[in-house]
C-alpha cells in the first residue's frame, strides 16, 4: 500500500504532494532523499527501491522529475514502480509533456488525476481513456472559464460509460461510421561499440502500438511469424495471458483509441545498420580527429535522421571541426552534433578537425563518447513480423494498417 507520493524537480524542490492515506508521511523523507542523491551521485538515481530510516521509497525519473513513492510496510516493488510509470505517462498524455513549468501551471489536474488513479493507497483506474470520460484535459477554453467562473475543476459529474463493466479500459458501446484497427511496430535499437569496432552489446526494446476504432464490443487476435525472439515481454491489462502461454497469440478486447498492447525485448544481435569508425590523436597540446559515418548493413530501406554527438572534454579549450556533408554545431557546453540527414550514395560522410588543449596540457587523457542517432521508417530490425490479425465479430468494412519504423536508442561508439 502506497502512503504518499512527491514530484521532485531536478533542483531539488518539491512541486507537488499527495497524501494518499490516513497516515500521513512527513515532507523530511524527501530532505533525507535529496541529500542521498547529491552525496551518492547518478548511482543512487538509478535505484527503483530504497530503503531509508523509515520507509521504503520507489522512484521513477522522466524528463528530469523524479516521482517518489513512500510506504512504511512492504509490498511488491513492480507494483509500485509499475503505477508510478502509468502516472508518468498519463500526466505526459494530459499536458503534452512533463517538466517542472507544466505540472505548476496544470497542479490541480494533476491532484484530479491522482485522486482517480489510486484510492487509499491502492491503484484504482489507470487506462488513459476511461481516465479522459472523467476528467477533461487542460486546454485554454477551460482555464478561461476558470478564471471567469471560479470553478477550476475538470472532474465530470457522471462515471465513464465503461466503469462498471467487466473490461473497464473500454467504453460500453461505442460507434463508429468505419471500423479501422491500426498496428505500429515502434522499436528501438541500443547498442555499444569498444574503442576497437567491436560490437560490445545490440539489443532491441520495442513496443506494439494500437489505435482501434472498432464499434461494439470487438474480440481480437494478434500473431507473429517469430514469437519466439521475444523476450522481457510486457502485456496490456486487456491481454489474456492464457492464449499466449499456450498458442503465443495475443487475445485481447482493445481498449478505445490509441493505447501500448505490449513491449518487448529482443537481445544479442549481431549487427547495426550504421557503422562509426572514429579516430583521435594528440601531441603537443593539440588533437586531431576524424570520424567516417556510414551504411555497415543495407536493411532495404532508407536510414534518415543520421546525427552523431559528443561532448568536448572540459580540458578542450577551442575546437575547430568540419565535414564534407552535413552541418557541425558546437554549442557553449562544449556539445558537439553532426546533423548527417541522409547518408549520400557518392561519398561516405566524414568530419574531422583539430581540438586545442589547455596551457601546460600535452595529451588527451579523457576520451568522448560518441552517441549516434537514426531513424529507418517500414521495417523492424529485431526481425518481428506480423503474421495476421484477425476479429472474432468481424464490422462490416474493416480496415487493418500496419507500419514499422526503427530508431535509435542508447548507441554508444567508445574510446
Amino acid at each position: 500500500m502506497l502512503q504518499c507520493i512527491f514530484l521532485i524537480s531536478d533542483s531539488g524542490e518539491v512541486m507537488l504532494e499527495k497524501q494518499l492515506t490516513g497516515h500521513r508521511v512527513d515532507r523530511s523523507i524527501c530532505a533525507w532523499f535529496w541529500d542521498q542523491s547529491i552525496s551518492q551521485g547518478d548511482s543512487f538515481k538509478l535505484l527503483p527501491v530504497i530503503a531509508s530510516p523509515t520507509h521504503y521509497l520507489f522512484q521513477i525519473v522522466r524528463d528530469g522529475i523524479t516521482l517518489l513513492a513512500c510506504s512504511q510496510v512492504e509490498m511488491p516493488p513492480l507494483m509500485a514502480i509499475e503505477f508510478l510509470c502509468r502516472v508518468a505517462d498519463v500526466l505526459s498524455d494530459y499536458l503534452g509533456g512533463l517538466n517542472e513549468d507544466l505540472v505548476k501551471d496544470n497542479f490541480i489536474i494533476v491532484y484530479e488525476l491522482l485522486d482517480e488513479m489510486i484510492d487509499n493507497g491502492f491503484p484504482l483506474t489507470t487506462e488513459p481513456s476511461i481516465l479522459r470520460e472523467m476528467i477533461a484535459p487542460p486546454n485554454l477554453v477551460s482555464k478561461m472559464l476558470s478564471v471567469v467562473t471560479g470553478n477550476a475543476s475538470n472532474v465530470s459529474d457522471t462515471l465513464p460509460s465503461g466503469a462498471g463493466s467487466c473490461v473497464p479500459w473500454r467504453p460500453t458501446d461505442p460507434k463508429y461510421s468505419s471500423n479501422e484497427v491500426y498496428v505500429d511496430l515502434v522499436e528501438e535499437m541500443d547498442a555499444i561499440v569498444n574503442r576497437d569496432g567491436e560490437l560490445v552489446k545490440c539489443e532491441i526494446y520495442g513496443e506494439v502500438q494500437m489505435n482501434s476504432q472498432l464499434s461494439g464490443f470487438p474480440d481480437l487476435t494478434l500473431s507473429f511469424a517469430n514469437p519466439a525472439i521475444l523476450e522481457d515481454i510486457r502485456f496490456h491489462p486487456c491481454v489474456r495471458f492464457r492464449p499466449w502461454e499456450s498458442h503465443q497469440v495475443l487475445s485481447f478486447v482493445p481498449p478505445d483509441g490509441e493505447f501500448k498492447l505490449m513491449s518487448y525485448r529482443v537481445k544479442k544481435l549481431k549487427n547495426t545498420p550504421v557503422y562509426v569508425k572514429p579516430q583521435i590523436t594528440s601531441d603537443s597540446g593539440t588533437c586531431r580527429i576524424s570520424m567516417l559515418v556510414g551504411i555497415r548493413n543495407d536493411p532495404g530501406k532508407t536510414i534518415e535522421c543520421i546525427t552523431l554527438s559528443f561532448q568536448l572534454p572540459h580540458c578542450v579549450s577551442s575546437a575547430d571541426l568540419s565535414s564534407n556533408h552535413g552541418t557541425v554545431t558546437i554549442l557553449s557546453n562544449k556539445t558537439c552534433t553532426w546533423t548527417i540527414g541522409r547518408i549520400p550514395k557518392d561519398k561516405t560522410p566524414c568530419l574531422s578537425g583539430t581540438l586545442t588543449l589547455e596551457t601546460g596540457l600535452e595529451r588527451l587523457h579523457v576520451f568522448p563518447t560518441f552517441k549516434l542517432g537514426f531513424k529507418i521508417m517500414g521495417i523492424a530490425l529485431s526481425g518481428l513480423r506480423i503474421e495476421k490479425l484477425d476479429l472474432q465479430t468481424i464490422p462490416p468494412r474493416l480496415y487493418k494498417g500496419f507500419r514499422a519504423q526503427t530508431r535509435a536508442g542508447e548507441f554508444d561508439v567508445r574510446l
